[in-house]
């Protein structure tokens, strides 16, 4: 018997669970027609003059904006106009040093190496440097250098 009244509670139980969802769903159903509704009944009460003229302000301030952005547009692109010159100008001078000072280089760079080959030419001359030496380097240096032709008439 007590199997019995287990599976009656159980039965009912299950019972009044769709009971209160159905009254649930019911009171949902109902809240959201209320909402409805009312929104429906405000829309209907809302004075169309007042909401056409709040638009119209609306309007208004948007069509303002909207003119003080192209003003403010109109004018940056004026400035934009009248600066490319002064820009190509600046450009052209900054150019021009810019190439001056890679001629510069460059000059610098032949001088350098001109003054290698010179030095590897005065190498090959077998110049001595008599400014600057001792006295004693100075009279090594201005005995003549012996040729061959010198050695054989010894």
């Amino acid at each position: 018997m007590s199997d019995d009244s287990r599976s009656e509670r159980e039965r009912l139980k299950e019972e009044y669970k769709t009971h209160y969802r159905k009254i649930r769903e019911t009171k949902e159903r109902y809240s959201r027609a209320q909402k409805t509704h009312r929104i429906t009944e405000a829309l209907k009460s809302m004075d169309k003059s007042q909401m056409l003229e709040t638009f119209d302000d609306f309007l208004y301030s948007v069509k303002h904006k909207l003119a003080s952005v192209e003003a403010r547009l109109d004018v940056a692109m004026e400035s934009l106009e009248e600066s490319p010159e002064v820009k190509q100008q600046e450009l052209d001078e900054e150019m021009r040093k810019a190439n001056a000072k890679d001629t510069l280089r460059q000059v610098k760079m032949d001088m350098g190496l001109l003054y290698k080959e010179i030095e590897q030419q005065a190498d090959n001359l077998k110049v001595t440097k008599t400014i600057g030496n001792s006295p004693s380097e100075q009279s090594a240096a201005s005995a003549p250098p012996e040729t061959e032709a010198s050695k054989d008439q010894q």
